[in-house]
């Protein structure tokens, strides 16, 4: 298979295809402007480090790489619902929904500028799902979604990304101060408004912000900013386990929740995404890594 995949969309020496862990396929990306890797299953971005940079994405020590299992870390794709909304005739369905296990297909790979770019596809039930990311000095990723079917339908979708961090206790984000949002820890799922001061953390942390706006991760530990970019995405999910959280995950490191957050672009309930017959919708995401002082 890998093979086959270098023959048709290897990019020279720039993006080519091997064995990852567990045996599963993927794309290793090596250019002066970046190193980076995305697995065909979950089509899930596992590494970005732009040059002069440390690792962006956080990826567990624990996470699996099984055909069956998402991988705990890096970008999972949420589709076509989030968390637990799923339908309730499906109850015993995975959270976040099945393209973060889906086997995605490469449709197209090609140079951009200082980098590459990779189109990955895959079809759930009645959903065509094309997925662009573009690895260079900034990550540059875009989820087309298409409803084939013959009449209406609503999901839920989000880019479910892990940020390395210095210390959660040290880290500030900011650009969703006024905003609402869904404080959901414990099941409280109460509405919140947020401050005109930054979100800091001091204990598990799970909200569903209704918000629009670009953020921007402020992280003095590591000297950097990483500024998070939104299109045709009215939700941002900002998460962390802490500690208890942590150690009942059986695929998450009991002390690896100090070096990551998860910042997430969504649409989710209220900002579910309602699609005619034969009808697109395309949401995107750019982060960028800033020095800081």
């Amino acid at each position: 298979m890998n093979q086959d995949l270098n023959a048709k969309f290897a990019v020279g020496e720039a993006l080519t295809f091997s064995p990852g862990e567990g045996g599963l396929t993927r794309a290793v990306i090596q250019t002066p402007a970046c190193r980076a890797e995305v697995y065909l299953h979950g089509g899930h971005i596992t590494r970005w480090q732009p040059a002069g940079h440390d690792e962006v994405l956080w990826l567990s020590q624990r996470a699996n790489f099984l055909y069956d299992m998402p991988i705990r870390g890096g970008i999972p794709i949420c589709f076509p619902w989030f968390a637990g909304n799923k339908p309730a005739d499906r109850p015993n369905a995975p959270s976040h929904g099945y393209a973060r296990t889906q086997n995605w297909q490469v449709a197209d790979t090609r140079h951009t500028g200082q980098g590459v770019g990779i189109i990955l596809a895959t079809t759930i039930e009645d959903y065509g799902l094309t997925y662009h990311a573009e690895f260079g000095e900034a990550l540059h990723l875009s989820l087309t979604v298409t409803n084939n079917a013959d009449q209406p339908q609503t999901f839920e979708e989000a880019l479910h990304t892990y940020f390395t961090v210095s210390q959660i206790k040290g880290i500030q984000v900011t650009g969703l101060e006024g905003a609402e949002y869904l404080h959901t820890v414990g099941g409280a799922n109460t509405l919140h408004t947020q401050g005109d001061t930054p979100l800091t953390f001091d204990q598990e942390t799970d909200r569903v912000y209704r918000s629009d706006a670009a953020v921007m991760l402020h992280d003095p530990g590591l000297g950097r900013d990483i500024h998070i970019i939104k299109g045709d995405s009215q939700s941002t999910v900002v998460w962390n386990p802490w500690m208890d959280k942590a150690a009942a995950m059986s695929d998450f490191g009991d002390d690896e929740w100090p070096g990551m957050v998860c910042i997430e672009s969504g649409n989710i309930t209220p900002h579910a995404v309602k699609l005619q017959a034969n009808e697109s919708h395309t949401m995107t995401t750019t982060i960028r890594v800033e020095n800081c002082t």
